[in-house]
């Protein structure tokens, strides 16, 4: 028995060095670089296009740079106010669904049983593995409702303020791209000047950040940069050459 228990001590203890040494790294801020990258990219590419298309259409650098602040701060509100309503949707949501899968665990307990056994059934676990874990859920009914949120419903518990930070995030991220293919033209009083280093620099932003982008989400960061700026500069060109035709005609 001693021997036995002095096994274990020193499994334990391995276990605990172990765990010490590997600790593993997740990335868990998910949700705040989606709401990054929303505005950004909305940002350095909305601004870009109008900008582009402003000049191709001659006009002055003091009223492309007028409506292109004008078009900034009404996108971050809009974007804004789109991530606010789309986190609230989705808090809502979750609510919706934890009051009825609540309910069903108190009037419909055995049904409730039979859909946990399924979802562990899923997972190649057979009835005599996976039936100690349904007893002890039921004899536990908060972190039945937990399991149940999560692995029948796919469903997350929202934090409390990712309504708000969620709307925050996008409009200044929406505000610091918009800003980059617009600074030429607070300095260059030649719009078709400053249209070219808008192109430069713009794309250049649109590189790191379309990097960075992919570092984060675990794609080819190199891909992910040149996808960036195509996608960019397709919006802008298509802006500056249908003003032209506008122009034309």
């Amino acid at each position: 028995m001693a021997l036995e228990q002095g096994r274990f001590s020193a499994n334990e203890s391995l276990s605990e060095k172990f765990l010490a040494q590997h600790k593993e790294k997740h990335f868990t801020a998910g949700e705040i670089v989606r709401d990054v990258i929303i505005g950004v990219s909305d940002g350095l590419t909305v601004p870009f296009a109008l900008a582009a298309g402003l000049s191709g259409a001659a006009a002055p650098s003091s009223l492309i740079l007028t409506a292109g602040l004008a078009e900034v701060a009404a996108g971050a509100i809009s974007m804004g106010l789109g991530g606010y309503l789309a986190a609230k949707s989705e808090a809502d949501h979750y609510w919706r669904e934890y009051k009825r899968e609540q309910e069903e665990i108190v009037s419909v307990p055995d049904t409730e049983e039979a859909e946990v056994c399924e979802i562990l059934a899923e997972y190649g676990l057979q009835p005599h593995e996976y039936a100690p874990l349904v007893a002890a859920l039921r004899r536990n009914p908060q972190a039945w409702l937990d399991f149940m949120m999560k692995f029948e419903l796919g469903l997350q518990k929202p934090e409390p303020k990712r309504a708000v930070e969620s709307a925050m995030t996008i409009a200044f991220s929406y505000i610091a791209g918009g800003l980059v293919p617009l600074l030429p033209y607070m300095f260059i009083p030649t719009a078709q000047k400053a249209m070219l280093i808008s192109v430069v620099v713009t794309i250049a932003a649109l590189l790191f950040f379309g990097y960075v982008k992919g570092h984060f989400t675990g794609n080819r960061p190199l891909y992910s940069a040149f996808q960036t700026a195509f996608i960019g500069a397709v919006a802008s060109a298509a802006a500056f050459g249908m003003a032209k035709a506008v122009q034309a005609v």
